[in-house]
């Protein structure tokens, strides 16, 4: 306090963090079920004024109730540091940190914030640092100055599968100043700046669209040179959005393998069928290469932006589930069990069974 005036806790000085961040620097206790590992400390610009943006869905809308800097955002708490206390608890645990990501808000003051805070960490230590950016403010050149302060990735959470779902839960349907054309514009400008694999989209499963529309939208993103980071959507209590459930899970695992299949350029969206309903029942793939695929795990675990290793850094634990057997975006590698689960939620025979299947075709042929 000074003056009798009391600080305010406002970005670049203050940054808010994941909860999961915060553990994993040592600034909160706890644990992470089965002994899950973040590796990237995800931070958020904070103001007292908060967002401008009204997403139906976002924790941070400047629609839902309550102060801004107590809001959840992506189901959990984001509490408020110093950035210098923070550069300072990285600096301290740089052997398991591979990657810092710094979240902008719509703001049009985030956006020279954003390359502060970028520069400050670039010039602490070398860990890459991704950046998750709001395209209303932006404008091309900030990208450059983005890439000038060091960032090495872009996210564009362009969030809806379509054209009228963004408008109504980002666009004109709440009021909001966000416009579809303006978000895959920066997308496409991030990838020409960044170059192909460095910049992609976030989306996010069961806002109402089909399966197949999904599907084209992370084409899409492949198709230009960037990648897809998968979110299922998970209500904020009191958001516009507050009472509606999850995606069935079913629905959730199939966009997540043709995620994998389409990123991992191992299939694309032009293979798949479709039933009446938009629902994939088809891949594009034998079934033996199909069941390889699963039996793999890796379309299960979090899509996110790697590390130096290459191994995804930013694998945010818990992110879009409670902790439990049913987790929708492993922090790890899923064990035979977690994969026997997951066929099951998918409709699909265990592992034994295919195999069986495939030696009974093999004896028949």
């Amino acid at each position: 306090m000074s003056g009798g005036l009391i600080e305010k806790q406002e970005s670049p000085q203050y940054l808010r963090m994941s909860l999961a961040a915060a553990m994993t620097l040592g600034f909160k206790k706890g644990l992470f079920y089965r002994g899950a590992r973040l590796y990237c400390i995800n931070l958020l610009l904070t103001y007292n004024d908060g967002c401008l943006a009204r997403c139906a869905y976002c924790g941070l809308s400047s629609k839902r109730p309550g102060i801004y800097s107590d809001k959840s955002f992506i189901r959990v708490t984001w509490p408020t540091y110093p950035l210098e206390e923070i550069i300072a608890r990285i600096r301290e645990r740089r052997d398991r940190i591979k990657r810092i990501c710094i979240s902008m808000v719509t703001r049009k003051r985030a956006v020279q914030h954003t390359i502060d805070v970028c520069g400050a960490l670039r010039t602490s230590f070398d860990i890459p640092v991704s950046l998750l950016i709001s395209p209303t403010v932006l404008r091309k050149e900030d990208l450059l100055a983005f890439k000038a302060a060091d960032a090495d990735k872009i996210g564009v959470a362009i969030d809806l599968a379509t054209e009228e779902l963004f408008d109504r839960y980002r666009g004109k349907g709440v009021r909001g100043p966000h416009k579809w054309e303006s978000y895959w514009r920066c997308l496409e400008d991030s990838i020409e700046i960044f170059g192909e694999g460095n910049a992609g989209s976030h989306f996010m499963v069961g806002m109402g669209e089909t399966e197949e529309q999904m599907a084209l939208a992370i084409q899409r993103v492949r198709d230009m040179g960037g990648r897809t980071h998968l979110f299922s959507f998970f209500p904020e209590p009191e958001s516009t959005l507050g009472d509606v459930p999850p995606p069935p899970i079913d629905q959730y695992r199939r966009i997540q393998l043709a995620r994998y299949l389409i990123d991992n350029n191992i299939s694309d969206c032009s293979r798949f069928t479709f039933d009446t309903d938009g629902r994939i029942v088809g891949f594009g793939l034998k079934r033996g290469e199909l069941d390889e695929v699963i039996d793999s795990g890796e379309p299960f675990r979090t899509s996110g932006c790697e590390g130096y290793d290459g191994q995804v850094a930013c694998n945010r634990p818990y992110a879009n589930s409670r902790p439990g057997p049913d987790i929708r975006n492993f922090p790890f590698p899923p064990t035979n069990e977690d994969i026997q689960r997951i066929r099951r939620q998918m409709g699909l025979p265990c592992a034994s069974e295919c195999a069986r299947a495939r030696e009974l075709s093999g004896m028949v042929s």
